[in-house]
């Protein structure tokens, strides 16, 4: 149970890193944004962007179906995340400064590998019937 309570804590105060997201949008544009601006645009950017950058990679993407193709861009988005868009917000690599150990970083992993693992199993069932395979 306190495992269960201290994901639920990491989630309610993952405001506050949206809040930071709005803050330095701020900085950038010079006006005040919303913490519902970042929210929106990191769901478009997972909605379009990821698949986008899915679709068009999936060819080449390591993998013989479409879990493991799913896999490997859910990794490599996470390096991605980690290594250039979290140190970006002034959470450091993986979110180490955002206070909560190990969990930002885990829980980008895991979502990241859940969307991109179903984006593959969709993408090898879509790629079969366009082939006319059944």
């Amino acid at each position: 149970m306190p495992y269960v309570a201290k994901v639920v804590v990491w989630l309610a105060t993952n405001l506050s890193t949206l809040r930071k997201s709005a803050a330095n949008a701020h900085e950038f544009i010079g006006s005040d944004v919303p913490p519902a601006v970042p929210w929106a645009l990191s769901f478009l950017n997972g909605a379009f962007v990821l698949g986008f950058l899915f679709g068009r990679l999936y060819p080449l993407l390591p993998g013989q179906g479409g879990v493991a193709k799913g896999f490997v861009f859910g990794l490599l988005s996470w390096i991605a995340m980690g290594w250039l868009f979290f140190p970006m917000l002034g959470l450091a690599f993986f979110a180490a400064q955002a206070g909560f150990d190990l969990m930002p970083a885990f829980f980008s992993l895991l979502m990241l590998l859940t969307c991109s693992i179903i984006m593959g199993i969709a993408y090898s069932v879509l790629g079969q019937k366009q082939a006319g395979e059944p």
